[in-house]
């Protein structure tokens, strides 16, 4: 089965900072690059799970406004195209410019963000949106699923023993024993 021409674009700090699902993220954090970094994988690899057969193309989009090395370039990981925004432009931007892009070749997006001035600029381009804690529940259901997808199950061998009545099994032990 073929995947609808849908892309997913995921506001990625938004998510962090507004969805429940990375709230332990939040509250116990070091403080220091190696949290970003295990926050932004997170999120990576929720976006890799949910994308699935039904989104294309998926974009998680930082903000790399402040950092004046952020070119901007897209790295593709498991499948999801990664993207800080360039020196000098907002996450916003790339996200209102991407929604832009894709619906302008009639393709289906969905943008994922709470941050309701980029709700509102592309529900007039037509686009679906998704809340922070909408994609967080989403997450959260997909990783159960795996878990119980995954859970060992032993199955139960039922042997003629166990399907015929007791006397009858008594007299097959019997005849086997020699004392029939």
């Amino acid at each position: 089965m073929k995947a609808r021409d849908k892309v997913l674009i995921v506001d990625g700090y938004n998510i962090l900072r507004s969805g429940s699902r990375y709230r332990y993220l939040r509250e116990n954090p070091d403080w220091t690059d190696e949290w970003f970094n295990k926050s932004r994988e997170v999120l990576i690899n929720d976006v890799i799970a949910y994308m699935g057969r039904d989104y294309a193309t998926a974009y998680v989009v930082f903000d790399g406004t402040d950092n004046p090395y952020s070119t901007g370039e897209a790295e593709i990981i498991g499948g999801v195209n990664v993207v800080f925004s360039p020196a000098g432009t907002t996450a916003d931007t790339v996200i209102e410019k991407l929604s832009h892009d894709a619906r302008e070749r009639n393709r289906e997006v969905m943008v994922v963000t709470s941050d309701a001035s980029i709700q509102d600029a592309v529900f007039g381009l037509g686009v679906d949106r998704m809340s922070a804690d909408g994609f967080s529940r989403e997450a959260q259901l997909l990783d159960e699923e795996t878990v119980q997808d995954e859970a060992p199950c032993v199955k139960r061998k039922n042997t003629v023993a166990e399907r015929i009545s007791p006397d009858t099994l008594a007299k097959l032990k019997a005849l086997r024993d020699g004392h029939a």
